[in-house]
């Protein structure tokens, strides 16, 4: 195999024109740096040595047919081996998608007919289900297995034959034929409302929200981030893929998202990216673990918490902090805060955001109190994850920033924020009709959200365009205001799903923490505690009085049209990727209204 060397003095990796350009002048620039390890080092892999196994694997995808323009599915969990993969198959032109790891065999299908994809990466834990998805798919020719041993009578490779495959392969002009406006992934929408359609982002539009990072995060080379989002999310192709690769950071895949909360004391990233629902955890977390410390103890870092939220709806409100109180703050932060940090990892981050889905402020400001900066950041799989980001010292709690540097937001007259910039798609794949919907012929994308713009350019996200709820009164909410409102309300409830569109009342179908619920049933000494299963426990009368204290609470801060009249307790839970969530946690309200239309309308007997 060819390869290529480059000059000592090679250009940052943010000026490239692709992602194949970008690894090679990051691993001249950096080559013992570890680029991606797994939590134990069992695979530990530097730049150079990430770099010479793509360029292995590339010849080795070439050799198989896989050129510029075609795309190869990718069906693999937090591991190096999606690094490598991904990068392979970009620095031959082509585009690499990933497949959401809960998808059923149907949806299997359904998103590799539409790629046209005539290669497949897999792991043999989700391999059974591509194959029986592979019978109604005869593109379908090759399907490369990363692990284990591959069955030939199957029509399977095993990735160290297909690796390296090709001695004759040029990797120095198929990765020259690639150019920016190329296909660089697939990101197929996880399908609130329908079949996902498949977001076609270019090298162009991907380094346009790569480059952000240079004003927004500083990076040094070697920073430490971790693997552990869905690949197939844009969150996690941004944050631990694409910002790694063109600033050289060391990615430690986790493979297990259940396991994020013990990885990070292991990893002690310098940036950490999570859902809302991680940071909910970790504070409730917090939380239970006070609430068993002794008396003393216990009303001590109350009253610590106390002052230090209130130092930060000073700041937040612009005021003068007095001297006393900053005082006290810094003497718990040495006594407390810091020790908290420690414990969760968090001790290191340079930045830490949270996106994805709506965030209450009560979890931004308890963090801030305990001296981490959460800063709320909005993006869409349309726009490569960019859009609009609070900045390290100016967060304002409540909004998801100012627009990202190359961005430009504004309101459409329903209140609907429009967005243009680089990172922009360049369509949905196959579907010309959609793209005209969102995307105009002067690069504004109709995002879908309804907002408010303050006079500081600062965005506050209202709700999706097409879920707000119109009360048959007529008055219009937002349901993932009051479903975050609940959720910060009690930690018993892990999810909720409100109902009201045309409806006299507001009611809500509630699910109980899995991880909370089972050990407060415990402290109760309650009877269904011993299995903690979720089903028991919602048809305990302490465990219904306690979600409904949580609902009165709510409620006190909630509008009266928009308090939970009535609202029924889930048997059971809902799952990423089941019927009630995406693999990204949104709900799927249409699906849940259809699965619990008798609760439902059960809430609304009598009226």
């Amino acid at each position: 195999m060819e390869g290529s060397t480059i000059p000592a003095a090679t250009p940052q990796a943010v000026d490239a024109a692709t992602l194949g350009e970008a690894l090679r002048r990051t691993a001249a620039a950096h080559p013992d740096l570890v680029a991606v390890r797994t939590l134990d080092d069992a695979l530990s892999l530097t730049w150079s040595e990430l770099r010479a196994r793509v360029d292995a694997l590339a010849g080795g995808l070439a050799r198989l047919g896989v050129g510029r323009g075609d795309n190869v599915a990718l069906m693999l969990s937090n591991r190096p081996e999606f690094h490598l993969a991904d990068l392979a198959v970009v620095t031959l032109g082509a585009a690499p998608f990933s497949i959401y790891l809960t998808s059923s065999p149907e949806q299997i299908r359904y998103v590799v007919a539409d790629a046209e994809a005539r290669v497949a990466v897999v792991e043999q834990a989700f391999l059974g289900r591509l194959l029986e998805a592979r019978r109604e798919l005869p593109l379908l020719a090759h399907v490369i297995v990363v692990d284990g041993t591959a069955d030939a009578g199957e029509g399977l490779l095993a990735l160290a034959d297909v690796e390296g495959s090709d001695p004759s392969f040029d990797v120095d002009a198929a990765l020259a034929a690639v150019e920016p406006g190329d296909v660089a992934t697939l990101i197929y929408t996880s399908g609130t409302t329908g079949p996902p359609k498949g977001v076609e982002l270019s090298h162009h539009s991907i380094f346009g929200a790569v480059r952000c990072v240079q004003e927004v995060i500083q990076l040094d080379p070697g920073a430490r981030v971790i693997s552990w989002l869905p690949a197939a999310h844009i969150a996690e192709r941004a944050a631990h893929h694409y910002i790694p690769v063109v600033y050289a950071a060391t990615i430690t895949t986790s493979p297990d998202p259940r396991a994020i909360v013990a990885t990070l004391p292991q990893v002690r990233p310098n940036w950490f990216f999570a859902v809302p629902r991680i940071w909910e955890k970790l504070k409730a977390g917090l939380e239970a673990m006070l609430s068993a410390q002794p008396e003393e103890q216990r009303a001590r870092v109350e009253a610590a918490l106390e002052a230090a939220k209130q130092r930060v709806r000073l700041r937040q409100q612009g005021a003068e902090v007095p001297a006393e109180l900053e005082a006290a703050v810094a003497a718990a932060d040495e006594a407390v805060f810091s020790g908290l940090r420690a414990m969760l990892g968090l001790d290191q981050v340079v930045t830490v955001n949270v996106g994805a889905a709506p965030t209450p402020p009560e979890v931004i400001e308890f963090f801030h109190a305990l001296g981490i900066e959460l800063a709320e950041l909005w993006g869409m799989s349309e726009t490569c994850g960019a859009g609009t980001v609070n900045r390290p010292g100016a967060v304002r709690i409540g909004t998801v920033g100012p627009a990202a540097p190359g961005v430009e937001v504004r309101l459409a007259e329903d209140g609907e924020l429009l967005m243009r910039g680089s990172c922009v798609m360049r369509g949905y794949r196959n579907r010309p009709d959609l793209t005209a919907e969102v995307l105009d012929g002067d690069g504004w994308l109709r995002t879908g959200d309804v907002a408010e713009i303050d006079a500081d350019g600062y965005v506050k996200i209202v709700d999706r365009k097409k879920e707000l709820i119109i009360s048959s009164a007529g008055k219009n909410m937002s349901p993932a205001n009051i479903e975050a409102t609940l959720k910060t309300s009690s930690p018993l409830i892990g999810q909720a799903c409100v109902i009201g569109d045309a409806r006299p009342y507001n009611t809500a179908l509630v699910v109980l923490d899995s991880d909370f619920a089972p050990a407060w049933a415990r402290q109760q000494g309650l009877a269904a505690a011993e299995s903690g299963d979720l089903a028991a426990l919602a048809g305990e009368l302490a465990v219904q009085a306690a979600v409904q204290a949580g609902v009165d609470a709510a409620n006190e801060r909630l509008s009266r049209v928009e308090q939970i009249k009535r609202f029924t307790i889930v048997r059971g839970d809902w799952l990423p990727g089941g019927d009630e969530l995406t693999p990204t946690m949104k709900l799927k309200r249409r699906p849940i209204s259809d699965k619990y239309q008798a609760e439902i309308e059960q809430m609304y007997a009598g009226h």
